[in-house]
């Protein structure tokens, strides 16, 4: 008996050493750490990094436009350090102050620089630094992309061109058309063997080109889903920007996540 009570106390401390253990660094990762970094042509980028741990998964988040890291993913990080993963969360050089807070990249830029104004395909070196940045930075674990509306276009193209380096892309609200005719994200479809969620809100799939976007994932066997409810981009994930429901949604992330 005194064998058995002696065991079962051993267990309860370990148990409660890897809670504390798993807390203390939930905790440490609530604290972001601003990074900053170099686009091949000469650009700043900024952003907020949330180490846990170095060999667990890292979550690279981008943000959609006319936004920004902080203003659009405050509410959907927490959740994500929650569940174990680093989170590197980066300001493009396309975006603004929706969702609240400012663009840091942009506000960093000469005005000078600007000429006719970016374009969204100008974003793409800056998610593929950010990849490069988590890389160099001694992140061995499984790297995820997790794109919202342009950057989520984006996110599908640098997984395709970095198959040895990504595991898995989320791609929420993927936009196409003229502002993205040198980047369509369908045409890698095809040739990404990665795994792939797609996500859009039913009333998106309303539109001719959602839908057939959302067809031909299917036809090279991504995953795609439709919430119940939702809006644009990765704010469907949030509770307060979509009037509803969400745990659903978070459901199919977490589990899709988990699988990579």
């Amino acid at each position: 008996m005194k064998l058995k009570f002696l065991l079962f106390i051993a267990i309860a401390l370990l148990v409660s050493f890897k809670n504390k253990t798993k807390k203390e660094q939930s905790n440490k990762a609530t604290i972001a750490s601003e990074i900053s970094f170099y686009t091949p042509d000469s650009i700043k980028i900024f952003g907020d990094l949330y180490e846990l741990d170095k060999k667990a998964k890292t979550i690279l988040l981008f943000h959609q436009g006319g936004s920004n890291a902080r203003g659009e993913y405050a509410p959907i990080i927490p959740k994500l350090i929650e569940s174990g993963y680093n989170v590197l969360a980066i300001d493009q050089r396309v975006g603004g102050q929706y969702y609240g807070s400012y663009n840091r990249t942009l506000a960093h830029i000469p005005t000078h620089s600007f000429g006719d104004g970016y374009g969204y395909c100008d974003a793409y070196n800056n998610i593929e630094s950010a990849l490069n940045f988590i890389m160099e930075s001694g992140f061995i674990g499984k790297k995820i992309l997790w794109g919202s509306s342009y950057s989520a276009s984006l996110a599908i193209q640098l997984a395709n061109n970095r198959q040895s380096d990504v595991n898995g892309v989320l791609a929420f609200s993927p936009a196409s058309g003229a502002p993205l005719k040198d980047c369509q994200p369908d045409v890698f479809f095809e040739t990404l063997k990665l795994p792939l969620l797609l996500l859009r809100p039913p009333n998106e799939l309303e539109n001719e080109r959602a839908k057939m976007q959302f067809e031909l994932a299917n036809k090279y066997n991504h995953e795609t889903f439709v919430p119940n409810y939702g809006i644009h981009g990765a704010s469907m994930l949030v509770k307060e920007r979509v009037g509803n429901e969400v745990e659903g949604t978070w459901n199919i992330v977490l589990a899709f996540l988990n699988k990579i």
